[in-house]
């Protein structure tokens, strides 16, 4: 696996092999991986004939320093990963490689996704996201990229991006990756204390619940039911559970039979937060 951390000296590398008739997978990643990452570098390797993964912790999507400080950075441990699956190419860039001396994110249109869910809590990520997704695929210049549904407003963002800039990028969105016990992989996992680990499965156990009843219960009658569940565990505070549209991620409150929807819904366990999401029927 080569690794880069100088960008013009990736995107030299890269044109080469794009002359050579080569394809390019993408998998950009804040590092700290674990499986559903490296299902992703597999899908990339499948269809591509070089597979790239980026590590980079963005600064600019963190609106909690704290957040931003804490969160894993495990490199040795990420690149052995990489080459378990035969990754070709890391790009691990500093913080001033991208940014320079300029830290900020660009500001963002995306037609409204930005201001659910997500964007209701966390003020300016979805910039950020906009931001460093744009760079990275102007270095990379992939043929695909690969970004998993856990973060299905994010890839519904990424793939208006994508539209809006006219970037010749095709985004596919990959299935969650959870533990056994069902809670869906993130990074994040890794700061649960034993207590909110053991806990912490509630949340998909719950959405399960909560796709049986859809249909049954309507929208309002679905949230209040999810808010009385959490209100009977003391170890997890619930931010939000909406159901939304799938195409504009707007809280649905009449369900029409010709729109797709999913439930999306946001927990605190202790200090860590963990979003997961469910398709339904």
């Amino acid at each position: 696996m080569k690794i880069f951390k100088n960008k013009l000296e990736l995107k030299d590398f890269l044109s080469k092999q794009k002359k050579e008739g080569k394809s390019i997978g993408f998998v950009p990643t804040m590092g700290a991986l674990h499986e559903g990452h490296l299902s992703l570098v597999r899908k990339a390797k499948e269809k591509n004939d070089i597979s790239v993964v980026s590590i980079f912790v963005n600064p600019t999507q963190f609106d909690n320093e704290e957040d931003l400080l804490k969160y894993p950075k495990t490199f040795d441990n990420d690149v052995k990963l990489l080459e378990s699956v035969n990754c070709d190419v890391l790009f691990f860039p500093s913080v001033e490689e991208i940014y320079k001396d300029n830290i900020v994110s660009n500001n963002f249109n995306f037609d409204g996704l930005e201001h659910q869910m997500e964007g209701k809590f966390r003020d300016g990520h979805f910039d950020g996201v906009g931001t460093i997704v744009k760079a990275l695929f102007e270095i990379v210049e992939p043929n695909i990229a690969y970004f998993g549904k856990k973060d299905f407003q994010q890839l519904q963002i990424i793939k208006k991006l994508v539209k809006k800039y006219k970037i010749p990028v095709k985004i596919k969105g990959c299935v969650i990756y959870r533990e056994d016990d069902g809670l869906a992989m993130s990074s994040r996992n890794a700061r649960l204390t034993k207590e909110h680990r053991k806990t912490a499965p509630f949340v998909y156990k719950t959405l399960k619940k909560a796709k049986k009843k859809f249909g049954i219960k309507n929208a309002n009658e679905l949230t209040e039911w999810v808010k009385k569940q959490f209100k009977k565990q003391v170890l997890l505070e619930l931010e939000y559970f909406t159901i939304a549209d799938e195409k504009t991620l707007e809280t649905a409150t009449v369900i029409e039979s010709n729109k797709k929807y999913r439930a999306f819904i946001a927990v605190f366990a202790g200090e860590i937060r963990l979003i997961d999401n469910i398709r339904l029927k």
